[in-house]
């Protein structure tokens, strides 16, 4: 497991895993582009044998009091080895170098996998969204975690198993672990 910073060079791989993991509602590459080189976010790949196997995405603005995780993705053969944990606590750890003092996310209701490893985080349920998920109609788990608190207790330390998990344009879907 490599974790680097996602590059401008990074695009199709990235946009490969994505359409595999959310067929129903991938980003757009011009819409992927644009956050890969946003100032207010920080996207990294997880790399294994020179191949891009999963990657993950934070909106995070320098200074402000919040921040969004965007997306989490791992591709299938690749889950269940902690990659979705690693990059969820390296987009964490950023957030709380640029001073967020509150993480948001959503999830898929259907995905109860991605919803253990953001509770096994620190993450609680604060609201949902209707039918957010289209065309699929699915509930979007709306997920806060204090990050102070999670910081405290040593970055995630006493996190639960290795889970999958995944996350998708500050509304985590489902790819990854």
């Amino acid at each position: 497991m490599s974790i680097r910073t996602a590059e401008a060079s990074d695009l199709d791989a990235i946009m490969a895993l994505e359409r595999a993991s959310f067929p129903s509602d991938a980003w757009s590459a011009e819409m992927m582009r644009a956050e890969l080189v946003s100032p207010h976010g920080r996207y990294i790949v997880d790399e294994e044998a020179g191949r891009v196997v999963g990657y993950a995405g934070l909106r995070a603005v320098s200074g402000a009091a919040d921040a969004d995780i965007q997306t989490i993705t791992v591709d299938g053969a690749a889950r269940r080895r902690g990659r979705g944990r690693t990059m969820l606590r390296e987009l964490l750890r950023t957030a709380d170098e640029r001073g967020a003092r509150t993480v948001f996310l959503e999830v898929r209701a259907d995905n109860p996998v991605a919803q253990e490893l953001y509770r096994s985080e620190g993450f609680v349920e604060m609201g949902r969204r209707p039918r957010y998920y289209q065309p699929d109609d699915v509930d979007a788990i709306i997920m806060r975690l204090d990050l102070a608190g999670w910081t405290v207790q040593g970055a995630g330390a006493g996190a639960g198993a290795d889970v999958g998990a995944g996350a998708t344009a500050g509304a985590t879907q489902g790819a990854c672990s």
